[in-house]
């Protein structure tokens, strides 16, 4: 890193524009540019000129002259043309059109290409928890639970640990459904559904208040999930050696007066039938473990290719391409936005290089590999709506928005208060450079920007709820929490547990290797050894969720901005107050947190990063 002074003798009046230039001597050189006195945060490669503004930010009717407003039309139709938008999948979200990160746009490449190479860093991690000698043990069982510890104990933590002692107590399987990683599914059940036809006398042992089950569902004691979506999806082909199954369970939970989440009857097919029993509580202990595994297993799924891949991953893609593509450097928001958008497109174009893409890692220990995610995504795009984005009103559509009646749902409590302190610094923001919702309307980069994403990220489906246009400053603050909070508080809360929750794999299976038991008091320990993933995919899927629940090196989190974009006063001291916000946000949560079994973390601000970047 160096920084020069470059003395000039005349008065340069007021600089409109500076214009670098890097000329090439003997080999090719990038070079990055911070500053030189305007910001500039780019790479400047080959003998192209860069033409940069002051730092000033500015919406496209503040700029009077032609030489500004030329500047800014010539930014992005440049930027137009290396941000091209492509489909990967019919019915996906669109993404970048690149075929490979070396093909990205220098600007927004990883710093190091070595660093996000997921067949390295899976390798890695194999090596790490001591388990490579098992990674090409395909079809090897395990002998027995026992056994699974000899690839688990070398590297654990506090809530691996616990996972592991735990995880088959009806305590521990109800509270994921609310503190895991995937605590977006469970919803307060308002009928129980025809296709789950359970009786008084099946659940009549497990409920606790001398109700009928009617009763206790009109109390809004009973909660449902559901995994329809799987249902019809193609199992993992790739290995003519292993049959893998999937499942579509249905599985009723109870909340106890303890007021703990417990399951109380569990249907591992969608259609009702003497060949689709309902487990229960009191069945037999193995027939009752193994519907439980399979709705763990069905859970995974939907997490790794939904919640997670789609939901974050993909969105966060649209977010980013469409800023790029609609709002110059000068613009308020790209310099709000461009912090949380960091090496999103580089992550998800190297995913798609290596680990999504056919015969990709995903393939080698996944049920739903081979195809079977493409699918789940095309199916799930239906449910994918702005409403099911904005945090407070997704988790009151579920019914779970009362502290009172689910008191231990530590996701919702944090991620109302991170969602506030988001909204409330770009309400600040928005309020600094829109003095009225005229200003919204009349500005057109915008609302290019609001019309890219709807067009392209949610292929002009009226039914997502997406807006086309944006007109008052209100709409706009939700619509930008949407976007800051999609791409640093949501991913983090579906990201960084994965090794906490999945690395003790009976918890958390990727694949299963025998069908559904379709009767009841059939199920052997042995059985359930054998439809568990053998040792090859269990040490691909554990090396997986290690290298994913790990921060970048130098992780910037929610409410770092090292890059100066703006240089007001007014917004720096926004930021001071949103950073104030968060600390106090992670001081109350580290207080909730002491003397836990179970600490609730991946929404404390200091953990959640600014971007998907892993």
């Amino acid at each position: 890193i160096d920084s020069y002074d470059v003395p000039v003798e005349e008065d340069l009046g007021e600089i409109q524009l500076i214009k670098i230039e890097k000329r090439k001597y003997w080999y090719q050189d990038d070079w990055y540019l911070k500053y030189i006195t305007f910001p500039c945060y780019r790479w400047i490669t080959d003998e192209k000129e860069i033409v940069l503004r002051d730092g000033r930010a500015k919406l496209p009717q503040d700029d009077k002259t032609h030489i500004l407003k030329q500047h800014r039309r010539k930014e992005l139709e440049t930027r137009q043309k290396m941000y091209r938008w492509k489909e990967w999948h019919p019915g996906f979200p669109l993404s970048i059109d690149a075929l490979s990160h070396s093909d990205l746009p220098r600007d927004i490449q990883f710093d190091s290409e070595k660093g996000i190479d997921f067949i390295l860093n899976y390798s890695k991690a194999m090596e790490n928890l001591y388990i490579n000698h098992f990674m090409h043990m395909f079809q090897s069982s395990w002998s027995d639970f026992a056994d699974f510890e000899r690839i688990f104990v070398r590297i654990s933590n506090t809530i691996s640990e616990y996972v592991m002692q735990h995880w088959k107590e009806d305590f521990m399987f109800g509270y994921q459904f609310l503190n895991g990683c995937n605590p977006v599914l469970i919803r307060r059940c308002t009928e129980i559904p025809k296709k789950l036809p359970v009786t008084m006398d099946m659940v009549e042992c497990s409920l606790e208040r001398n109700l009928t089950l009617e009763e206790e569902v009109k109390q809004g004691n009973i909660f449902i999930v559901d995994y329809e979506l799987l249902d019809g999806v193609d199992s993992n082909k790739t290995d003519p050696c292993t049959i893998q199954y999937l499942a579509a369970p249905i599985c009723l939970l109870y909340k106890n007066l303890e007021n703990k989440i417990v399951p109380i009857a569990i249907q591992l097919g969608q259609k009702p039938g003497p060949d689709n029993p309902i487990f229960l509580p009191s069945d037999a202990t193995y027939d009752w473990l193994l519907a439980k595994i399979w709705v763990r297993s069905s859970d995974f799924h939907i997490h790794q290719t939904v919640t997670h891949l789609l939901r974050t991953h993909l969105v966060s893609e649209v977010f980013s391409i469409a800023m790029f593509r609609q709002l110059p450097a000068v613009h308020p928001l790209f310099k709000l936005l461009v912090p949380h958008m960091r090496f999103t497109i580089a992550i998800n174009t190297k995913a798609r290089e290596q680990l999504i893409c056919e015969c990709g890692l995903f393939d080698k220990a996944n049920a739903t590999g081979g195809g079977g995610h493409v699918q789940m995504v095309q199916k799930a795009m239906k449910d994918l709506t702005y409403s099911s984005l904005c945090f407070p009103e997704e988790i009151k559509a579920k019914g779970m928005d009362s502290k009172e009646d689910i008191p231990y749902y530590y996701y919702r409590d944090d991620g109302i208060r991170v969602w506030e302190a988001i909204k409330n610094f770009a309400e600040e923001v928005i309020h600094i450079y829109y003095e009225s919702d005229e200003i919204v309307c009349e500005d057109v980069e915008l609302q290019a920007f609001v019309k890219d994403i709807y067009v392209y990220g949610m292929r002009g489906v009226k039914a997502s709820g997406f807006p086309k246009l944006i007109r008052t400053r209100e709409k706009l603050a939700e619509y930008l929490t949407v976007i800051i909070f999609t791409t640093s508080a949501q991913h983090a809360a579906v990201n960084f547990g994965q090794y906490d929750w999945c690395s003790w794999i009976p918890n958390a299976p990727p694949t299963m290797r025998c069908p559904p038991p379709a009767e009841k008091g059939t199920v052997t320990i042995e059985q359930i050894v054998e439809s568990l993933p053998d040792r090859g995919r269990s040490c691909w899927h554990l090396g997986a969720v290690w290298a994913l629940s790990q921060f970048q090196d130098n992780e910037l989190f929610l409410g770092m901005y090292p890059d100066e974009h703006f240089v007001e006063k007014p917004v720096k001291e926004a930021m001071a107050r949103f950073r104030k916000n968060l600390d106090e946000i992670v001081n109350a949560i580290t207080e909730r947190n002491k003397n836990k079994k179970l600490p609730y973390y991946y929404l404390s601000p200091d953990r959640i990063p600014n971007s998907v970047a892993v």
